[in-house]
């Protein structure tokens, strides 16, 4: 929901007589925080007043009147969260709904004023709303992190590095260790980066992507390599246990005796047993052709 929208939610149509300032659309954010800012200051008596109203009766034109009352001070603390970088009008709208679960557990017999009591709300559902988009890898998980975070962010000058002096300065003034400080320093000075670039990018070849990616472990790899292996050791042997002595003699000669696959020559097979050159081939020939039978099987 915008902050336009959310406005017309609270302020239903024909509620003029409110006199609480908003008729129309107001088109945007500007015309939105100036007609924010003329909307009348309720004073404690008011406040006690409406609060009871909404408590004992469940009164929602009174929960209405504290929520507007009170929509100048959303608008004053967003402002003080402009450095995160997010839209000035998505932190006004989270404010807005912390200041609705604050006027409704309003109590306005404990004597302290709304304001005092909404400004916890506001801030909490604008820190989540940062903390959700400030990067797509969450910065901060743990309560004490969240912490960190928005003091780190408060205390720190300007984009470079703090020197260790600094980083002991703020660990002493904020109660953490100087790693916590060092580590929430470093994700702070993180940012997003697309894996792969852009359609248009020409040159793409340099995007994480290129470099980051390995085939070393992708699945259907490691399958063709635990294939290659198995039928390296286990297959062979088997297919060459099929052959008879001269035939796996041939082969070994051939094609196992060098790892480079400069074998025996045909003549010299020939010379060993007795026979052409070419019946050393037709031997050879048979044998592969027996050995890829039983190899199938690895395949």
């Amino acid at each position: 929901m915008t902050t336009m929208s959310a406005q017309s939610a609270l302020v239903p149509a024909g509620n003029s007589a409110l006199g609480l300032g908003f008729s129309g659309n107001l088109g945007n954010l500007d015309a939105y925080i100036s007609a924010v800012n003329r909307l009348p200051m309720l004073s404690h008596e008011d406040e006690v007043r409406l609060g009871r109203r909404l408590k004992e009766n469940n009164d929602l034109g009174a929960a209405q009147e504290l929520v507007l009352s009170h929509l100048r001070l959303v608008v004053s603390i967003a402002r003080g969260y402009l450095g995160y970088g997010l839209p000035h009008a998505d932190l006004i709208q989270e404010g807005n709904i912390g200041l609705m679960k604050a006027v409704k557990r309003f109590d306005p017999d404990q004597g302290v004023r709304l304001v005092s009591y909404a400004m916890h709300w506001i801030k909490a559902e604008m820190h989540e709303y940062i903390l959700k988009n400030w990067r797509l890898v969450k910065v901060a998980t743990t309560k004490a992190q969240r912490k960190l975070f928005f003091n780190l962010r408060s205390h720190k000058q300007g984009l470079d590095a703090m020197s260790p002096a600094q980083i002991d300065q703020l660990a002493k003034l904020l109660d953490v260790k100087r790693e916590e400080v060092i580590e929430m320093e470093t994700r702070l000075s993180g940012r997003d980066i697309a894996l792969e670039a852009p359609s248009d990018d020409e040159d793409d070849k340099f995007s994480p992507i290129a470099y980051l990616s390995s085939d070393q472990n992708e699945p259907t790899r490691v399958l063709e390599a635990e294939a290659v292996t198995r039928l390296q050791s286990e297959g062979l042997e088997t297919a060459l246990g099929k052959l008879d002595p001269r035939s796996r003699r041939i082969v070994e000669a051939r094609w196992l005796a060098n790892d480079d696959g400069s074998g025996a020559t045909l003549h010299t097979l020939a010379d060993e047993f007795g026979v052409s050159a070419e019946r050393i081939r037709q031997i050879e020939a048979a044998a592969l052709k027996k050995m890829k039978g039983a190899l199938a099987a690895y395949v």
